[in-house]
């Protein structure tokens, strides 16, 4: 939620008011659509990505503060909680080198930004989870000193009426209760924009849940929470039960969690921002004086603030955004379902596959989401964030006219879905040579089977096995993997375990 509120007691009585006023901001933008407002297509993309400070020892270190007080950038933000920072990357036009110019901007920027962070014994780490939190990081002390996430933390709080459960099972089981939503601060993800028509929207849309799955599945960097092996991206779980505003009493009715993969394929934009109205009581109703349509009839474009800071407590994984650049009125599809990390390589390869592989799906003449259930979508969401790299996901067969079958992830990216990536990457006129460059790493995650998840995994098992106690283990895995995340080879290289120790001097 990047809305700047001020914090404060929320005036209940004016939640009336507050709906009536989101039902004129949807009004408004329906207008908008019918009066084809909306800004002509760019081919534009951002990214945003959430990190995570930790010091030498891998412990986290709490003074994102002090980080951003040294890095002086607007580009580096705070998030939720005191260990994380945000770094946004500003709009770019898809094609050319554009993957090459993404790669470069972002390690110039994360090194300078790492090398802040030392200066007050702390550093940068790009992971979905840092494995070395426990629970009493993530509690409501160490909540960033920002008014919206104060005022957000107890709005979801009074919501809840009661301790939030978190309780996972995957390769152990963690249950456990937090009296706040900050344990969702330690999911750390990538979030990717597409600058789309109102035409386009629900087809792009369409495809990024489509592919979700798979994003997770090639993608998975979160495998560990408070000391526990879970899921191999826990990243979802966390998030939907560390901000579940539902009792048990409304989960068993049916009642939609905050934090939801959704439940149908689209026709437009206006489906997802409707239901948002429908299905979601308002945690912030801080209303705008600006009345929506008078600003139409007089020929303004609205702010619609009060639709924009309500969809920004709807966690969907593929999320809508209502935008104004230049007095021009636009719409994005913002994907959030990537982990952070490993290395920016890793990253821009996942950038990579997902807007070329968005792109082709969406312009399939017999579109995927025409043939597959939304329900086996779903289901492949939480098949690849429990299996990562090796899931196996329900898909239409060849040809598209002959059902669906479980295919594993693996043989599916690259049997089908790489070669529509490569097509799509060409359709948005991006240079073969970054177009080869990073899909060549997404297609040798899947020949070797490894991903953030399968490396963290796999060597935090072979430190146990060399007699390091499970604490002592996950901060061994997490300075390794802090060491190879800056050298900034691609995670399918790096090798499993830690370094050898060097043998005494004789």
């Amino acid at each position: 939620m990047g809305e700047k509120v001020a914090a404060g007691a929320v005036d209940l009585s004016g939640r009336q008011q507050y709906r009536e006023k989101l039902r004129q901001c949807l009004a408004g933008l329906g207008r908008l659509l019918a009066e084809e407002r909306f800004d002509r297509p760019k081919n534009l993309m951002g990214l945003e990505i959430e990190l995570n400070l930790a010091g030498p020892d891998g412990l986290p270190r709490m003074m994102n503060g002090q980080v951003l007080e040294r890095i002086a950038s607007r580009d580096f933000q705070t998030e939720l909680a005191m260990f994380n920072l945000e770094v946004n990357i500003a709009p770019h036009r898809l094609g050319g080198r554009v993957l090459d110019r993404l790669a470069e901007e972002l390690r110039t920027g994360l090194s300078y930004a790492h090398r802040k962070a030392n200066e007050v014994d702390a550093g940068i780490v790009m992971i979905g989870i840092l494995p070395t939190l426990t629970q009493d990081d993530l509690v409501s002390a160490n909540l960033s000193e920002v008014d919206r996430y104060t005022l957000l933390n107890d709005q979801i709080v009074a919501a809840r009426g009661e301790d939030f459960l978190l309780d996972i099972e995957g390769v152990e089981r963690l249950t456990c209760t937090s009296q706040s939503i900050v344990p969702e601060a330690a999911c750390t993800s990538v979030q990717l924009h597409l600058q789309v028509t109102p035409e386009r929207f629900a087809d792009v849309w369409n495809a990024a849940q489509a592919v979700a799955a798979v994003q997770i599945a090639l993608g998975a960097n979160s495998p560990f929470l408070f000391g526990r092996e879970l899921w191999r991206e826990s990243r979802p779980p966390l998030f939907q039960q560390s901000t579940d505003t539902r009792p048990p009493e409304l989960v068993a009715q049916g009642v939609r969690p905050r934090t939801w993969f959704g439940e149908r394929w689209i026709g437009s934009a206006y489906d997802l921002f409707e239901e948002n109205l429908r299905f979601f009581p308002p945690l912030l109703p801080l209303c705008d004086e600006e009345d929506p349509a008078r600003v139409l009839d007089d020929g303004g474009v609205p702010s619609l603030a009060e639709l924009v800071l309500h969809n920004g407590t709807v966690y969907r994984w593929n999320r809508p955004v209502y935008g104004i650049a230049d007095g021009v009125p636009h719409l994005r599809v913002e994907n959030r379902v990537l982990p952070a990390g490993p290395t920016v390589i890793d990253v821009v390869a996942n950038t990579a596959f997902y807007y070329g592989v968005v792109r082709a799906l969406a312009e399939d003449t017999v579109p995927v989401w025409s043939l597959l259930p939304f329900e086996a979508a779903a289901a492949n969401f939480d098949t690849a964030c429990r299996h990562g790299i090796d899931a196996e996901l329900e898909w239409p067969r060849p040809g598209r006219y002959g059902g669906t079958a479980k295919i594993p992830a693996v043989t599916l990216v690259l049997e089908e879905l790489l070669p529509l990536a490569a097509a799509g990457l060409d359709a948005w006129g991006v240079e073969p040579a970054d177009r080869d460059l990073y899909l060549g790493v997404i297609e040798e995650r899947c020949r070797r089977r490894v991903n953030g998840a399968s490396w963290q995994a796999a060597t935090f098992h072979r430190a146990c096995e060399s007699g390091l106690d499970r604490h002592a283990a996950l901060a061994a895995t997490t300075r390794r993997y802090c060491e190879l995340m800056h050298a900034g080879e691609a995670v399918h290289t790096w090798p499993v375990g830690l370094p050898q120790p060097a043998l005494p001097l004789a």
